[in-house]
This record gives structure tokens, sequence and C-alpha cells, in this order.
């Protein structure tokens, strides 16, 4: 058992592109007949999508270890939620440990040597990475109602601060702008102080749907989300970094604390997806990714969203691919995916289920008929024979025709199993100057709730009118 948890010194020149072949990233090797054959992700489908699916204890972190390595041996910036902390360990090197040695034996690897890979570290709470800032407006009345837990007539009173703000700033004031909890909780108060007289224009503005949403937002605001939203935002260009040898940066989402308000983290990353989708040009299908998309606890995503969340995963989903953007869902089960969503993830690697009600057998019946079936498996009692590590898999390839599905055993990864030491990810933290600069401090500039501070003074009203008839007197404020 010592031997087992020792590190030993990594195997010298070990070169990550060697796991990156002819477009392809080597997942590991099924046993075909008396054959070891190399099973792999092409990287022209690559942007087709995926799933990992498999119980907790079964190896989905480290084949999400091995995915991340492989992408960024290949060039393609990753991003990827760390859920328990342990995907950290890709930024530093790894050792010869007895168990993965055996394994790289196992499926004939020749050489298994060890490498570290580039990360730049992001944590929603700015405390275990560079922070991550959204704007209010720039997440939106659905994902924000979403957030709120709202049910349909206050998401139609936040509709009408969004929409009263916009009108405003049309209307000549060009710093009402919603970027934080204090701006979205100024507007709410405004409407509600202005109801008798915005109803006309917008509709019914009920005081106790006020009070509703102020206290919604004062729990979020007590959750940490207060330093989510603001300034400066985060730019998904610095998620999309090639370092200077080619290697795809590796992003990682510090998301222990986060995952205690999975509502925050859902809509966080839902938030993400639609900035990559409305940001990035349209290029087709390229040649590998232009960036690659990890989404742990992914059953988050779906538990409790409203039919307008469900359609807008299922659109992003379907159409992000066309930008180049992959995503690839990670969760216990395939049926913790909504069928219209499944239908968009071609890349498959299940992992071991265990069925020990009804139910969960009708599950793993389910999750075998997603595969494109092997006249030499059988895929539904398999599933419930993998061992640690051990996976069945299905990838798109040719024209983009699932693959027969195999036995797959995943290779050993190159960099650390396990996490960082608080120091190690604190020095990796402090050598990502670029990202240091932009993000460390939060930038809070005039917005909506200074100025809606600034009309209700004396002067303030007197500017406003100035403002609104100026054009007539060829007055200036």
């Amino acid at each position: 058992m010592a031997d087992e948890t020792r590190d030993a010194a990594p195997a010298p020149g070990a070169d990550p592109r060697d796991y990156v072949q002819d477009g392809a990233v080597l997942l590991g090797a099924s046993r075909q007949g008396r054959d070891l054959v190399p099973e792999m992700i092409e990287l022209k489908l690559a942007n087709r999508h995926g799933l990992v699916t498999g119980a907790t204890g079964t190896g989905k972190t480290v084949t999400l270890q091995v995915l991340a390595e492989g992408f960024s041996a290949a060039g393609v910036p990753v991003f990827a939620a760390d859920i328990k902390g342990d995907l950290s360990g890709i930024a530093a090197m790894g050792s010869q440990k007895p168990r993965l040695v055996e394994r790289a034996k196992e499926i004939g690897l020749v050489g298994y040597g060890n490498a570290k890979f580039p990360v730049a570290f992001w944590d929603v709470l700015g405390e275990r990475g560079h922070p991550v800032r959204a704007t209010i407006d720039g997440m939106g009345p659905v994902l924000l109602s979403r957030l709120l837990e709202l049910t349909e007539p206050q998401e139609g009173v936040l509709n009408i601060a969004f929409r009263w703000a916009a009108d405003e700033r049309a209307d000549g004031d060009a710093h009402m702008l919603i970027k934080d909890l204090k701006d979205l909780r100024s507007v709410i108060d405004e409407i509600g102080q202005r109801a008798g007289e915005l109803r006309s224009k917008y509709g019914n503005i009920a005081p106790q749907t006020v009070g509703v949403i102020q206290r919604r937002l004062l729990v979020l605001e007590q959750q940490g989300a207060e330093k989510f939203f603001g300034e400066p935002a985060l730019d998904i260009a610095d998620l999309m970094k090639v370092t200077p040898d080619g290697q795809g940066v590796v992003n990682i989402l510090a998301a222990e604390k986060l995952m205690e308000t999975p509502k925050l983290y859902s809509t966080f990353l839902l938030w993400m997806l639609a900035e990559l989708f409305e940001k990035l040009p349209e290029i087709g299908d390229p040649e590998k990714p232009k960036l690659v998309f990890l989404f742990d606890e992914a059953h988050l995503l779906f538990n409790g969203a409203s039919q307008a969340v469900l359609e807008q995963i299922e659109r992003v989903t379907r159409l992000i691919r066309s930008k180049g953007v992959g995503v690839y869902y990670v969760t216990q089960s395939p049926a913790d995916v909504p069928d219209r969503v499944s239908a968009q993830l071609g890349n498959r690697i299940q992992h071991a289920l265990r069925a020990f009600t009804p139910r969960e057998q009708k599950s793993i019946r389910a999750a075998a008929e997603t595969f494109r079936k092997n006249p030499q498996l059988d895929t539904e009692r398999v599933i419930q024979e993998l061992t640690v590590g051990e996976a069945l898999v299905s990838v798109l390839h040719n024209k983009g025709e699932p693959s027969i599905v195999q036995r797959t055993l995943i290779r050993p990864p190159m960099s650390r199993v396990g996490p960082l030491t608080d120091e190690e990810r604190a020095a990796v933290i402090a050598a990502d100057q670029a990202n240091r600069a932009k993000y460390a401090e939060t930038v809070d500039a005039l917005s909506a709730h200074e100025r809606i501070q600034e009309r209700n003074s004396p002067v303030g009203q007197v500017k406003d009118g100035i403002r609104r008839f100026g054009n007539l007197f060829k007055f200036k404020t």
C-alpha cells in the first residue's frame, strides 16, 4: 500500500503530443479478440459534443483528466468545472505510481511518462482562482429568473425592470445600466415606487411581487453571488488561449464551494454557454474545436428547469457546434440528460452503473440501448461489470456515424492524479499575470444604482427635467 501512494520520479522525455496522432486523441484501448485496439476521439468530430456517465467512484474524474490532457496536447483550450478539487492536479507533473504503470502495461502503452499542462484557475467566489464575473444585463431576465426561482408573474416584473432600464437608456440616460445586484435592487425598487405611472406602458407591478424579488435577491447576495455580478465581466477570449508551444490552456473552475449553491453553479455555466454561442462566429466544422467545455454534475442544469430554459439549453447545444465548441456533459446516469439534449451528444463514455432497484435496472437497459450494438458484447450486463477506470466507449468516426461500442481501459493520465496543494495553486495563479491584471480588482463604474440615487435627489430631479426637455430649451446637463 505504501508503494501505491508514494510519488516516484517522473519518467523523462514524456511528450503529451504522443497521445495525439493523425487528428485523434487517445482515450485508451479495447481488446478485440486477441488484439489491443486504440480507442480515440476524432478531433474533427469532437465538436459534435459528448456524454460521460457513471456511478460515483467508477473513474469519471480521471476520464475527464485524460480528455483535458488530450485536447490540451492537441492545441485545444478546455474549460472544466472541478467539483472535488482533484482536477487541479493537471497543472502538476504526474509520477510513476505502480497502479498507473500497471494500467499502461495492460493497454500496451510503450514508454508511459509524465507531464504537466498549462492551467488557468477561476473561481466565481474569487477565493481559489481569478474572479469570474458577469453583469446582470449580460445574464438577462430568463437566466436570472431561473437563478431566483421566480414564478411566471414574478418573471414578468423582472422583465419590466430590464425593459424600463433599456428604455431609460434609449431616452438619453446612458448610465442606466444594470451591472450588479445593487443596480438591480435599485431598479426593482424604482419601478415599484412608480408602479402607478408605469402601469399603462408596462403592465401591473404588484408591491407583493416587488417584495418577493427583493427578498430573493437578498438570499442570492448572502450566498456570495454579489461577487459574481459586476465588472470587469469575463471575456470569453480569455478562455481560448494557446501557449507559445501550441498547447491549449486548461481553464479550471474551482467549484467545491460553488456546489453548495447548485442553482448559481448551473446558471453560471449556462450563461457561459450562451456567451460562447452569442459571441463566437460561425465556422462550420473545423479540423479541431476552438474550445471544449466539460460540464460536470450536468444534471443540475436540468433539475427544475423551466420550459424556456430547457429550450435554450437544447438550442445552444444543437447550434454551438458550428461555432467550433464541443460540450461534454458529465453526470451519473444518461437519464439525467433530457432526450432532446442527449440526441445531440455523439461521443459517449459510459463507466459502471449499479442496479439495486427495478428503476435502476430500467435505466441501465436504456443506457445500453443508446449504443451502437456490438455482437460480441452484452452491453447491459457489461455496464454493471465494469471495473474502476474501465468504460464502454462509442465515438463518432468517418462521416459522423457512431462507432460500435467497445469495452475500453482508459489510459493513465500523465499529470498528477489528485489535487494541488494550496501553495501550488497559489503559485499557478500568481504566475498568470495577464488574468490577474485584468480581473483581480472589481470596478464599480457609474450605473443604475448611482443614477437612481442622483435622479431622486432635489438637484437630480431638476437635471432629469432638463435631460427630458432640454432639446426644447437648448439646456445642457
